[in-house]
C-alpha cells in the first residue's frame, strides 16, 4: 500500500483491486481482466468491472467493495466505479434493471440529491444549440428570481460549467463527500473539475451513467429549492439513467431554429416524454441576429421554427434568445450575462424563461416519482 507521502498511481491501484476477488469465480477481479477505463487524475479515480450482463444485478456488491479498497488508499480523493456488461442484456435482465423495485433495499443505491426540492434538465437532440450557455443562464435567473439553485454538468464528454461559471481548481471532500464549487451563489459539479479541460474522456456510455449518478449521490448539494442539470445532447445512457434514477420535474428543450436542429430536438422532446418527464417547453436559441452598429436585424438560421414547432407538438413556447457576441464573450469569460449585465434585454430574456419554468414546476413544490420505464 502506497505511503502517505506517495503519491497514488495506477499501479498502486492496480495492486489494490488485485485483492477483491470475484466471489463466483475465486479469483481476483485484476487477474480475470475484469477492470478497464482507469482513470487517474489528481487524486479522483474512475474505473469500470466488466461481467457479464445475466451477473451484473447481483454483482453490485462486487462494486462497492472495489470502491471501498479504493477509497482507502492515501492520496484518492473521489473514486467512480461502474458495472459494464460488454453484450447487449439478455430481456430477463433488462426487465429487472427497468424495474426497480420502488423501496431502496440494502445494498441499493442511495437515493440521489434527496434534499433537492425540485431537478430539471436541459436538454437538445443535438450539440453546438447553446444548451450549456442556455443552462447556465437560466439557474444564474432563478437564483436572481430569489432561489437556492444547483448546477449539474451532466456533459461528462464536453463539460464546459467550469469555463463559464468563472471556476477553477479541485472540489474539496470530507473523505465521503465532495463539496460542490460555488460562484455567484450557485453549487456546482461538473467532470470538468477533476480532469484537465483539454482531456478527452474516452469512457463507455455505463461509465457516463456511473459518473452522473455518482456527482449527484456523492456531491454534499444540501438543500436546494432547484437544481438544473446540463445534459449532454441526444438520446443516450446519460438522460436515461437521470430519468430512471431522479424524479425530474421535468425538461427544457434548446433548439436552434433551423429544420435540422428542430427536428434533433423533436426526438429529445420525444424521449422525455416516452420516459414520463413532463416537457416544460422549448426555447428558441440564435433566434436571430441585430447588428449592434445599425441595428440591422437578420435571421441567419430562419426564425420562428421551435415556436412553431412547440405549438405543433403541443408544448409551450419560452421564450427566444438571440444570436450575440455579448452572450457569447460573456460566456467564454465566466461572466454569464445575466450577472454581468443583467439590465441588459437578454438578461431580461433569461429570467422571463426562469420565471416561467419556475411556475411550471409549481414553485419547486411538486414532484415526480421516477418512472418505471420498459425495455422492449
Amino acid at each position: 500500500m502506497a505511503s502517505s507521502r506517495e503519491p497514488v498511481t495506477n499501479e498502486i491501484i492496480m495492486a489494490a483491486l488485485d485483492r477483491v476477488a470475484d466471489p463466483e469465480r475465486g479469483k481476483s477481479i485484476v487477474a480475470l481482466g475484469m477492470i478497464s477505463g482507469l482513470i487517474l487524475r489528481d487524486g479522483h479515480v474512475g474505473f469500470s468491472i466488466e461481467v457479464e450482463p445475466e451477473r451484473g444485478p447481483r454483482l453490485e456488491p462486487l462494486r462497492r467493495e472495489a470502491e471501498r479498497v479504493v477509497g482507502q488508499l492515501p492520496g484518492v480523493l473521489s473514486v467512480t466505479v461502474v458495472l459494464t456488461a460488454q453484450k447487449p442484456p439478455t430481456p430477463a435482465a433488462a426487465q429487472a434493471h427497468a424495474h426497480p423495485h420502488p423501496h431502496s433495499a440494502p445494498g441499493q443505491p442511495a437515493k440521489l440529491a434527496p434534499d433537492v426540492k425540485a431537478i430539471i434538465a436541459v436538454a437538445s437532440g443535438k450539440g453546438g444549440v447553446g444548451k450549456s450557455t442556455t443552462a447556465v443562464n437560466l439557474a444564474l435567473a432563478l437564483k436572481a428570481l430569489g432561489h437556492s439553485v444547483g448546477l449539474l454538468d451532466a456533459d461528462v464528454y464536453g463539460p464546459s460549467m467550469p469555463r463559464m461559471m468563472g471556476l477553477s481548481g479541485k472540489p474539496e471532500s470530507d473523505g465521503k463527500k465532495l463539496q460542490p464549487m460555488v460562484n455567484f451563489g450557485i453549487k456546482c459539479m461538473s467532470m470538468g473539475f477533476l480532469v484537465p479541460e483539454d482531456s478527452p474522456m474516452i469512457w463507455r456510455g455505463p461509465m457516463v451513467a456511473g459518473a452522473i449518478e455518482q456527482m449527484l449521490r456523492d456531491v454534499n448539494w444540501g438543500e436546494l429549492d432547484i437544481m438544473v442539470v446540463d445534459m449532454p445532447p441526444g438520446t443516450g445512457d446519460a438522460q436515461l439513467t437521470l430519468a430512471q434514477r431522479v424524479p425530474l420535474a421535468g425538461a427544457v428543450i434548446v433548439s436552434t431554429p433551423q429544420d435540422i436542429a428542430l427536428l434533433d430536438a423533436r426526438k429529445g422532446l420525444g424521449m422525455f416524454r416516452k420516459v414520463e418527464v413532463p416537457v416544460l417547453g422549448i426555447i428558441e436559441n440564435m433566434s436571430y441576429f441585430e447588428c449592434p452598429n445599425c441595428g440591422h436585424r437578420t435571421n441567419i438560421f430562419s426564425h420562428g421554427g421551435a415556436k412553431d414547432e412547440a405549438a405543433r407538438l403541443g408544448v409551450d413556447f419560452l421564450g427566444e434568445i438571440p444570436l450575440t457576441t455579448q452572450i457569447r464573450e460573456t460566456s467564454d469569460g465566466g461572466q454569464p450575462i445575466v450577472v454581468s449585465d443583467p439590465g441588459s434585454p437578454h438578461a431580461k430574456a433569461y429570467l422571463s424563461i426562469a420565471a416561467k419554468v419556475w411556475d411550471k414546476i409549481g414553485g419547486g413544490k411538486v414532484g415526480r416519482a421516477a418512472p418505471r420505464i420498459v425495455v422492449t
